[in-house]
Parts: C-alpha cells; sequence; structure tokens
C-alpha cells in the first residue's frame, strides 16, 4: 500500500519560488516585469531549448527576455511549472486561449492539451463567437490537432466563414491544406479551385496580370519585360504544377535568353533542381559546368548545392575533373551537410563515419574509384574507407596489384577528360582559355609581372594563366566578382571596353579581401587600401590600338583598394587605386556607363586612355597567374 501527498508536495514546491537564492535564472517578460526560476525545474518540466543556448553572466545567472508574454499568464505558468496546479476562477477565456498559445510555444505539451480540450468543452460558445481569431491562431506549428478538427468541422459545413472573408488570401498553407482534405466541404469543386488560384495568385504579387491571362484566355505577352522576371515566372507556375506553361517558358529561356541564362549562373542553377522538372534546362546548365566545373565546385556555397544537383554532375562522363578531386569535394559536401562531425578525422567514431555514408548514399556510387592513381587512393581516399563497401575497398586493393584479375566491383569507364595537345616547336602554343586576350598577351603581361625588360617568347612563357571568372559566364554582377575571387592572390583582371578596340586591366599581386566589412569611415588613415609595390594597370594593343602601355603603382599605400563597406561590394568590382576600376550601380557592369579609367594618375605612373574616364564594358576575365614548375 502507498500513501501520496502530491496536495502537500504541490504547496511546497510552489513555496520553493520565494527561495530565490537558489535560483540561477531570471525571465524578464512585458512591461520589463521579472521572474525568477530555477533551471533544473525548467528543464524538467520543459523542453523549450532556449534555455540551453543562453551563456550564463559572470554569476553563473542566464537571463531569458519574453516580451510578447504578458506577466499575469507568465505567473500563472511559473505555478504551474512549479506546483502544477492551474487555478481559472474568475477568469475571462480569452485570457485561457492566449495562455494555451503561450504555453505552446513554450512547448510545455501536457497543460497545452488540457488547455486545449477544456476550451473544446466548457467554452465552445466562445471559440465559436471568436472564430476567425481561433482559426489563424491554431495552424502555427501543428500542435492543436483537435481545436483544427473543431474548427475545420465548422467551416466545412459554412466554407463562407474563411473563404468569403476579405483576408481569405492571407490564410497559412496548412490551413488551406486541411481543409482541402475534407470530403465534406460544401463547395462546388470549380469554386474550390478558383479560390485555390486566388490564394495562389496572392502569394506572388508580380504575377496577377500575366497568370490570369494565361489561365482564362491561354495567352502571355513578353514585350518589353525582363528576363529575371520570365524566370521567376517560370518557376512560379511550375511550383502551382502548371506543366505546359513551365515547358514554354524553360525552353523559350534556354533558345532565346540562353546569354542571360549565363550571365546569372549562380541563380539560374540553384534554382531549378528543386522538384527535378526543368530536365532542358538540367542539362543546359550542366553542359557548362561539365567543361568549367569552377563554376560550382570552386564557389563558397558549393556545400549548400543540393544533393539533386551534385548528383547530376557526378552521372556526367564528361566533367572536367581529375576523379580524386571529384572525390575531395564529395567528401567536402558530405560533411558540410553534418555541423556534429568532429573536425579532426582521428576522432571520428564509427557512428560518424555511418553518417556521412548515410549522407552520401546517392554519390559514392558515382566515383570512378578504379581510376584514381594508387598513391591518391592511399592519400585520400583510404582515411575514409569505412564509409565504402567493404567489398569494394578490398577490390580496390587487389585492383591496383594486379590490375589484370576479375573483381566483383562495377568498374565504371573513366571521365572523358580533354586533353590539350603540347604544340610543335614550330608553332606557337595554343591560345590561353580567353575570349579577350590572345597567348602574345600573356607573354606580355608576363613580362611586366617578373619586371622584364624584353618580352617572354612564346615558348618560354614562365606562368600559366589559369581563368576563373568571365563575365558571360558568372554573370556581371559586382558580387560575383567577390563571390569568385575573394581570397584570390595573384590575379590578372581583363576588361573588354565596349564600342572601342581598347583592352584594359590591371595586376593584383595581394589576395582580393572583404572578409573584414568595416563601417564608412573615410578618415582613418590606411582605411581598407593594400600595400604594394608590385602592382600595374595596363592596356593592350589590339585592332586600332597600336601600342600597349604600362603603368605601375607609384603610391604604394594606395595600390588596391578593398570594398569592405557592408553592401558596398554589390556595387564595387576591383579597385586598381582610383586609377582603374569597376562599378555598377544597377549591380551589374554592362548596364551603367559607370566603369572608370582615370587619366589623373593619382596612384598609378602613366594614364591608359584619353578618351572620357567613364566607359562601359562588353565582357571580363579574371586569371589567378600560377608559377610553372621548373
Amino acid at each position: 500500500m502507498s500513501f501520496k501527498f502530491f496536495d502537500k508536495l504541490s504547496q511546497n514546491f510552489i513555496e520553493l519560488l520565494d527561495y530565490k537564492e537558489d535560483h540561477n535564472v531570471i525571465i524578464i517578460v512585458e512591461n520589463k516585469k521579472s521572474f525568477t526560476a530555477n533551471s533544473c525545474v525548467l528543464k524538467c518540466r520543459s523542453t523549450y531549448k532556449e534555455l540551453e543556448n543562453i551563456m550564463p553572466n559572470e554569476n553563473d545567472t542566464k537571463t531569458i527576455t519574453m516580451p510578447n508574454i504578458s506577466d499575469e499568464i507568465f505567473d500563472i505558468i511559473i505555478k504551474y511549472i512549479y506546483g502544477g496546479i492551474v487555478n481559472f476562477e474568475n477568469v475571462e477565456t480569452r485570457f485561457i486561449f492566449d495562455l494555451m498559445i503561450t504555453v505552446n510555444e513554450l512547448e510545455i505539451e501536457e497543460l497545452t492539451k488540457k488547455l486545449e480540450n477544456y476550451l473544446i468543452e466548457a467554452k465552445s460558445s466562445w471559440l465559436k463567437s471568436h472564430f476567425s481569431l481561433v482559426y489563424r491562431s491554431i495552424f502555427n506549428g501543428n500542435n492543436f490537432k483537435n481545436l483544427e478538427k473543431f474548427c475545420n468541422d465548422i467551416v466545412a459545413k459554412y466554407p463562407n466563414l474563411i473563404f468569403d472573408t476579405e483576408d481569405f488570401v492571407s490564410l497559412q498553407e496548412s490551413a488551406l491544406v486541411s481543409l482541402l482534405k475534407r470530403d465534406d466541404l460544401q463547395l462546388e469543386e470549380v469554386i474550390i479551385w478558383e479560390y485555390v488560384i486566388k490564394w495562389g495568385i496572392a502569394q506572388n504579387s508580380t504575377l496577377p496580370n500575366y497568370f490570369i491571362r494565361y489561365i482564362y484566355g491561354g495567352i502571355v505577352n513578353f514585350e518589353n519585360v525582363e528576363t529575371r522576371f520570365i524566370f521567376d515566372l517560370m518557376i512560379t507556375v511550375n511550383e502551382l504544377e502548371i506543366e505546359e506553361l513551365t515547358k514554354k517558358l524553360e525552353n523559350y529561356l534556354i533558345e532565346a535568353k540562353s546569354s542571360w541564362l549565363k550571365s546569372h549562373f549562380s541563380l539560374v542553377y540553384r534554382s531549378i533542381f528543386n522538384g527535378n522538372n526543368f530536365k532542358n534546362l538540367e542539362k543546359f546548365c550542366n553542359d557548362i559546368v561539365a567543361k568549367y566545373p569552377n563554376l560550382i565546385f570552386d564557389t563558397e556555397d558549393f556545400v549548400s548545392l543540393q544533393e539533386s544537383a551534385l548528383v547530376s554532375l557526378l552521372k556526367r562522363d564528361d566533367l572536367q575533373l581529375e576523379e580524386v578531386i571529384i572525390w575531395e569535394y564529395v567528401i567536402k559536401w558530405g560533411i558540410a551537410q553534418n555541423s556534429t562531425l568532429p573536425v579532426d578525422l582521428q576522432e571520428w567514431t564509427k557512428e560518424n563515419f555511418t553518417t556521412l555514408k548515410t549522407t552520401l548514399q546517392q554519390c559514392l556510387s558515382l566515383i570512378r574509384y578504379f581510376h584514381i592513381p594508387g598513391t591518391d587512393v592511399l592519400k585520400k581516399v583510404k582515411p575514409y574507407k569505412r564509409i565504402l563497401d567493404k567489398q569494394l575497398w578490398e577490390d580496390l586493393n587487389q585492383y591496383f596489384w594486379a590490375p589484370d584479375e576479375p573483381v566483383k566491383s562495377v568498374i565504371l569507364p573513366p571521365r572523358s577528360i580533354l586533353v590539350q595537345e603540347l604544340p610543335t616547336r614550330t608553332t606557337e602554343p595554343a591560345k590561353p582559355l580567353s575570349t579577350i586576350i590572345t597567348y602574345e598577351h600573356v607573354t606580355e603581361i608576363s613580362s611586366w609581372i617578373d619586371r622584364k625588360s624584353n618580352t617572354y617568347s612564346l615558348t618560354n612563357i614562365p606562368y600559366e594563366f589559369q581563368l576563373i571568372l568571365r563575365g558571360s559566364i558568372n554573370g556581371f554582377a559586382p558580387q560575383t566578382f567577390w563571390d569568385i575571387c575573394n581570397g584570390q592572390s595573384g590575379t590578372v583582371v581583363i576588361i573588354k571596353v565596349k564600342g572601342t578596340d581598347e583592352i584594359l586591366g590591371g595586376y593584383n599581386p595581394l589576395a582580393w579581401d572583404i572578409t573584414n566589412k568595416t563601417i564608412y569611415d573615410w578618415g582613418a588613415p590606411n582605411y581598407n587600401w593594400k600595400k604594394t609595390n608590385d602592382s600595374f594597370i595596363f592596356s593592350l594593343k589590339n585592332g586600332d590600338v597600336q601600342n600597349s602601355i604600362l603603368s605601375r603603382v607609384k603610391v604604394y599605400e594606395r595600390a588596391i583598394y578593398n570594398v569592405n563597406i557592408k553592401d558596398w561590394h554589390k556595387y564595387h568590382g576591383p579597385h586598381f587605386g582610383y586609377d582603374l576600376y569597376m562599378y555598377g550601380p544597377s549591380s551589374n557592369f554592362i548596364l551603367d556607363d559607370t566603369c572608370i579609367c582615370n587619366n589623373n594618375c593619382r596612384y598609378y605612373e602613366k594614364p591608359l586612355r584619353t578618351a572620357p574616364i567613364n566607359f562601359s564594358i562588353v565582357d571580363y576575365e579574371v586569371f589567378k597567374v600560377i608559377k610553372k614548375a621548373s
């Protein structure tokens, strides 16, 4: 036999609220009213996680601010937490309803359910007379199943309570879906369809005119419409599952707006893999990425790439990357999807490897393991062998010891890497990966980098010019320059001026850097400037431009300007002092006549042009200059 003394126990626990010396949590609510409590009690009585994320002060006390909770409501909550008692004598129903919403947000499930059922059983008339308020409050979080059913039973019978209201279009999606699932919704199906279309259009403010014309008349007119609008329309009608218009817009963009797709490549690529409905655009983009994989793999946000996009690239036989490099990128992506994995591989447990293997289950079978050199398998693959099937690892070992012996694992064909043939000694080398400069220009720039008085010969160039950005592929947004070039050192910027034969550019031996964003302060003596005596700007001979011009930095402290001011990198590109820089106030270098080449020689020795200082561009490229192995 047992005796239970819950009433006395409850009273004693409530009295603990007065023993503040044991409290290590302060809760500040509406009107800055404060309550204190013990963290152990709070953890036991609520699953609310916010407390764990707050750092204690020097007195080991945590402070939580809840300005949207009234002191009257929190007084009841804290007494419930400590004593398990809630008293509703002389309390208005609206107060009980607000209390239910609040304790649900604080993840106090027991009290939430109790209040929900109490309102349905004892206060149904109040719920009906305040129907709109109730209905729009209970679908956040999907935790009021009984109230949802109570309300939907009413709406199914009297749909005008929701569908005919002025704010119907602001209804939560989950509420609308719950009604559409009802077999007893008292509306004709065509009326339901019209309401759904009305709601969907309202969620996309740019669509109504075009969308309605298509729905009712089957006509879409794109005269004087920007390509970005057409792209956004395609994404939206795909979400609304209007297949005919989606396909039409997709094909139109590929056939008529391919240059826009290329110049906004990152935006396009990261938008088309949600839902797997843009097969033609996927192929269009992947054809580009296969040839220029740095467009995706070398970006800062590579690890946020959708899995379906990564898988589609791994399936390509023509992906222009060495297999071991692909393996490293896949591992990098997989680890980034699991933030709890230890940084040090030596600390990984069996569970950690299992987590990574599960994350990469769609990718691992697409790696061409048998075409990775043995030394790379040893150095790069072996540390992660626990994510591979045991048979595959055994076959890999056997393959490198006895390549002619059969293995059980599937050996995928090698990727078709394009090999550039070496030129014969009597001909000039193949032209660099550029649409602006020639190999003669490369010899000239290389000689300037090394301060040679004579130009290098075509067969004796000490540098490789590696293309890392091209405006016509990566886009002309200034932000794109910083996304790709931030942290890159030893770079050459090449600019093709619109309407002339001019090719302008500059060499920066230092790293472009916008990591230390600062406030606007022109008074600082070295404000965002980088010092070097090795940078230079130039104009290259081309067409009507008979001679190249080299202009070295003369004010070393003002050689390179990094645009670190918040949001300025949306408009500013590379700056070689104030003598040559790229600027796009419309966030696009080719839309404005605002790139600058000053002829007053503030920080560099010579003027590059006599024409007006402002100019437009046709295209621009950035090359990383890499010293060839001797």
